[in-house]
Parts: C-alpha cells; sequence; structure tokens
C-alpha cells in the first residue's frame, strides 16, 4: 500500500475549535464583511461595539481601522489605547492578547493556528499570541503561533518572528532577532 505524506481527506476539525457555533462564526463573518469593513475610518468606537458584540473584550480608546480581518472575535483581548492598523489580520484560531498601548501596524499578520506538517491527516492546531504592553509591531511583520513580544518591543517592517522577543528591544529580520535596546 502507498505511504501518503498528506491526506486531506482525513483532515477533520476537533470538536469546538473554533470556539462557537458555525451559525455564530458566518454571522460574525457578515458583520465584518459588511458593518465593520464598510464603516467610515472615524468610527472606531462602532467596530470596537460589534467586537464585544461577538465577545471580544477590548479596552477603551481602541482604534481598530475597518480593514482589520479578525477571524474569530471572541478569542481577542486589547488592551487600553492600542492601535490595529489598515489590512492587519488577526487569525485568531487561538487567542490573541494585545496589551495596552500597543501598536499593530498595517499589513501585519498575526497567525495562532497552522497544520501540523508531520501528520498524513494534516492536523490543525491553535497555540496563542500575546502582544505586551506598549509593543509595537511595526508595518507587514508576520507573528508565528505561540509567540509573546516583550512589553516594549519593537519589531521592524517586513520582520517575522517565530520565537518570543525581549522586553525593550528592537528586533528585526526574518527570522527576526534582537538588535539593540529601545531607548
Amino acid at each position: 500500500m502507498k505511504k501518503y505524506i498528506q491526506r486531506l481527506d482525513q483532515f477533520y476539525l476537533p470538536a469546538g475549535f473554533r470556539g462557537r457555533s458555525a451559525i455564530v462564526v458566518q454571522l460574525w463573518w457578515i458583520v465584518q464583511a459588511t458593518l465593520f469593513l464598510h464603516s467610515p475610518q472615524f468610527m472606531y468606537a462602532w467596530r470596537n461595539w460589534l467586537l464585544r458584540l461577538f465577545g471580544a473584550t477590548i479596552g477603551k480608546h481602541v482604534i481598530i481601522r475597518p480593514t482589520v480581518r479578525i477571524t474569530y472575535p471572541w478569542k481577542l483581548t486589547i488592551g487600553d489605547y492600542s492601535w490595529v492598523g489598515d489590512h492587519a489580520e488577526l487569525y485568531t484560531l487561538g487567542p490573541v492578547t494585545i496589551g495596552k498601548h500597543a501598536v499593530i501596524s498595517q499589513n501585519s499578520y498575526l497567525c495562532t493556528g497552522s497544520h501540523d506538517y508531520k501528520s498524513e491527516s494534516f492536523d490543525i492546531y491553535a497555540e496563542p499570541i500575546v502582544i505586551e504592553d506598549e509593543a509595537w509591531v511595526a508595518a507587514d511583520v508576520y507573528v508565528a503561533p505561540g509567540v509573546t513580544i516583550g512589553r516594549g518591543a519593537v519589531i521592524g517592517a517586513r520582520s517575522s518572528v517565530y520565537t518570543d522577543m525581549p522586553s525593550g528591544m528592537v528586533c528585526i529580520g526574518s527570522p527576526a532577532k534582537p538588535v539593540k535596546p529601545r531607548l
């Protein structure tokens, strides 16, 4: 018998993986594609309200641009005064926690989930991402599942982050590495 490397016909989504029913998931995706996406830039409170309505924990005076995409808002926590820029993708298969006064810049991708490439059935998994207080994830940064970015760290534009980054450091590259203190 032929040994397969990957058999997608054997893939299954574990029970409860999404965290809500298929109906709630579809309803969120409809709301996100309409009421959220087409709201004017200045309607931050409206978008925050929509996210809270679907179970997100959103602090005060949070700025989320209308082009931000969030897979499952009930797995999202954002602290006070934080910003999420245009076209950022928060792929919340697992929890994403963004601290206070933190910035996720435009086109960045926070990816909490992936597949086990060694598994013939291509098993899916999710690991949390934590962006601590006062951190700045600059433009077009990829953050992998299970990563913590320390308090006050700066992740330089177009970096790829596969391991935890230390507090108070400027980190750049692919893979990102700390290069100097922020202050």
